[in-house]
């Protein structure tokens, strides 16, 4: 048996999904080590299920269904680690797909630099945006790195991760409930782990094509998500109860709204389409000032489910 698991949480996507797995099912020079490919079906119907039935027979290695109805991200990505009992935890999101050499790269990385948590780049397509948003929207799907695989000082988010159980992934939950409808699940869970001295890494050839559907393809959807980006350091701050933290980044917070606001202003008047990265920052700004509960955009779970019902 292996030493990893593939971990993919899923809500009523089952192309994407199906492509996601397919590229597990295709990664080379780990067959020693992949233990097993685990979906959590986050949909309260499990629609997911009739699927990963018919695409066990693609697979060369177990691939475990798990059904979590209640709806929540981080619930689905704990009923996933409650189903393998796996050392390392590889997480790849439902609307991604990995290049052959992936995990690959992600474990090699993980053995060179000792990190706690390692991660990869993501190359964003959002192929249904409109033309002037598009290189926006893939910057901002995507996530680029250092050149070289190496030690890095800071964490990425959970999508194209790989994590040492025993460090970085504690307890039977280590994933907050509280963020399961707003996302941000990843951020606690990085915060604290750096808090006890975890270290990261970064594995520059463990790239990833995350692709935007239609509906988040759009730059209201884009600007919601950077001001929930914004929130994360003043919620971050007071979590900790750190309040000067979390004044300073209200003031930068401010600070940024009003340069970049102002800034955005003057090229939508000439209809520039960088103005998009301007819209972006303007937004993380506001975010740090008003990271407050009620402030709080909901992106999965309950709120996922009913947008998915009316569609």
């Amino acid at each position: 048996m292996g030493d990893v698991a593939v971990l993919i949480p899923t809500l009523r996507r089952p192309e994407s999904l199906a492509r996601a797995l397919r590229s597990v099912f295709a990664q080379e020079g780990v067959a020693d080590r992949l233990s097993a490919i685990v979906v959590v079906d986050n949909d309260p119907a499990a629609s997911a299920r009739s699927m990963i039935d018919e695409l066990r027979s693609a697979s060369a290695w177990p691939l475990v269904y798990v059904s979590e109805p209640t709806p929540g991200v981080a619930r689905a990505r704990n009923a996933g680690l409650a189903a393998t009992d796996a050392s390392l935890i590889a997480f790849l999101d439902d609307d991604e797909a990995a290049s052959p050499g992936w995990l690959g790269a992600l474990l090699a990385a993980q053995s060179r630099t000792g990190a706690d948590a390692v991660f990869g780049p993501i190359t964003g397509r959002a192929p249904d945006a409109k033309a002037w948003l598009r290189p926006y929207l893939e910057r901002f799907f995507g996530r680029d790195g250092p050149a070289q695989t190496g030690l890095i000082a800071h964490p990425w988010g959970c999508g194209n991760s790989l994590l040492v159980r025993a460090t970085a992934l504690p307890g039977a939950a280590p994933f907050s409930a509280a963020a399961d409808h707003t996302g941000g699940e990843d951020d606690i869970l990085f915060a604290a782990l750096e808090a006890r001295g975890g270290r990261f890494g970064w594995a520059a050839e463990a790239r990833v094509e995350e692709f935007a559907p239609a509906h988040r393809a759009t730059l209201g959807y884009a600007l919601t998500r950077a001001f929930a980006y914004g929130q994360g350091p003043s919620q971050t701050a007071a979590a900790a109860r750190n309040w000067p933290g979390v004044i300073r980044w209200m003031v930068i917070g401010a600070g940024q709204a009003a340069i970049f606001g102002a800034a955005a202003l003057a090229l939508t008047l000439i209809h520039s389409p960088k103005r998009a990265e301007l819209y972006d920052r303007t937004a993380r700004g506001i975010g740090k000032v008003f990271w407050m509960k009620g402030f709080e955009p909901r992106f999965y779970g309950a709120a996922e489910v009913a947008r998915l019902n009316r569609t």
